[in-house]
């Protein structure tokens, strides 16, 4: 996946974040299903970060950025930066 596409994934996956909370507060999403669904994209959002970074980290470094890949979730979720 290249930088533009890794943005524009991230871009799709705030857009969804965002139009969940605006139905959760219209009343038409049930608060349990918004939790869920937004946990998933948060992981899925750190998952994007990660990579978008490795591939950086990769290119300013003299590495081929292609080389990045796509760490689980469970291993992104919790960094701090």
């Amino acid at each position: 996946m290249r930088d533009d596409e890794i943005l524009d994934r991230i871009k799709a996956l705030v857009d969804e974040e965002h139009g969940l909370r605006t139905r959760l507060m219209a009343g038409e999403l049930a608060t349990d299903e918004e939790n869920a669904r937004v946990n998933e994209l948060e992981a899925a959002l750190d998952q994007c970060w990660d990579l978008l970074r490795q591939r950086r980290a990769r290119r300013g470094a003299g590495e081929d950025p292609d080389g990045a890949s796509s760490r689980p979730a469970s291993q992104v979720e919790n960094y701090r930066q």
